[in-house]
């Protein structure tokens, strides 16, 4: 044997220690694997485990609700699992370990509900059966999205004057909604606009039965009461019926009598239709509710000088300029106090 070979084989490693090492390095490696695939689920997908549960969805009169959306969440963790209900209001859920978990069914229209359930794996849990209730009015409205538009596009459409647009609008929001009553209003002004007086006459009458009905007391919705009630006032002013134009606007102040509001419009609708003396009256009364309110002084001023009593109409532009300097019609008042004081020289 050469010297250089014996040298080698001295020098390298025996073959039980490359064993071992190489043993060592495979243990270490795949317990650095083991942790990088078991660290996310011990955090994001504990307490799973074979628990599976199942049951229908039904509406209140028992038929089959399909899309329910039915959520499985741990009440220890953050863990959730998801399902929807088929066509035949069935679903299943599985994955859950054992102990406390709240299922909950939801669905858009519908009253959502839930129960917690002591989840087993080693044997069948209990069907579960629930039972959605649809929203309807106001609550359902709230979360229908496309509706509230559907509203705001028949109001738009009664300030450009497009009245049959706006009436299909409305009734279509009614057929879904019908007990909305209040979109009767509605209804009622764009006939009202139309010139169709009795179709009018009966949303907005139709309006205030509800409200009786349902509140019992026309001041318990005031707003509803006092828009319906002016609505018949108006209605009556073009029927050339002032005796009773006058008792619906009396009635509408008489259920709302601190609105300064109301008291206005009803004067404008007065002033619209050239009854001047009835216009101031309802002006003059939005003053006394709230004297700080510098609109219906702009009003008076124009009733008197349409009544050609300078001196009062002077007295109310004053007054409004010297109220609300900033107001935007302050400079075109301003030209009609100095109009005004010349044609008095």
């Amino acid at each position: 044997m050469k010297l250089g070979s014996k040298n080698k084989f001295l020098t390298s490693p025996p073959l039980c220690f490359i064993k071992s090492y190489f043993l060592l390095f495979t243990f270490y490696f795949l317990l650095i694997i083991f942790f990088v695939w078991t660290a996310p689920l011990s955090f994001s997908q504990e307490h799973l485990g074979k628990g599976r549960i199942s049951g229908v969805v039904v509406d209140d009169q028992g038929k089959p609700i399909e899309g329910v959306l039915i959520t499985v969440e741990s009440m220890k963790y953050k863990t959730k699992l998801k399902g929807y209900s088929d066509k035949k209001g069935h679903f299943a859920v599985a994955g859950m370990g054992t102990g406390y978990w709240r299922i909950t069914a939801t669905k858009k229209g519908y009253n959502s509900s839930y129960i917690d359930m002591n989840i087993r794996q080693l044997r069948r849990n209990p069907p579960i059966t629930f039972t959605l209730k649809k929203m309807t009015g106001y609550a359902a409205l709230m979360t229908d999205e496309d509706s509230f538009k559907m509203f705001d596009k028949g109001n738009l459409l009664i300030k450009e004057e497009k009245y049959d647009e706006a009436l299909g609008v409305f009734n279509e929001f009614l057929e879904k909604y019908p007990e909305i009553y209040q979109v009767h209003l509605n209804i009622g002004t764009c006939y009202l606009k139309k010139g169709e007086l009795d179709k009018a006459e009966a949303e907005f009458k139709l309006v205030l039965d509800k409200t009786l009905a349902t509140y019992g007391d026309y001041k318990k919705d005031p707003q509803t009461s006092l828009r319906a009630m002016t609505g018949l006032g108006e209605l009556y002013i073009q029927k050339e019926d002032f005796d009773t134009a006058t008792k619906h606007f009396a009635q509408a102040l008489e259920i709302s009598p601190e609105d300064e509001v109301a008291a206005y419009n009803v004067g404008e609708v007065f002033f619209s239709h050239q009854k001047i003396d009835e216009a101031i009256k309802y002006f003059e009364l939005a003053i006394k509710i709230k004297k700080d309110w510098s609109k219906p002084y702009l009003k008076l001023g124009y009733v008197y000088l349409n009544k050609g009593d300078f001196n009062k109409s002077l007295e109310f532009f004053n007054k409004f300029v010297e109220m609300d300097p900033d107001n935007p019609e302050v400079p075109k008042v301003k030209n009609m106090i100095a109009t005004i004081e010349k044609m008095k020289k």
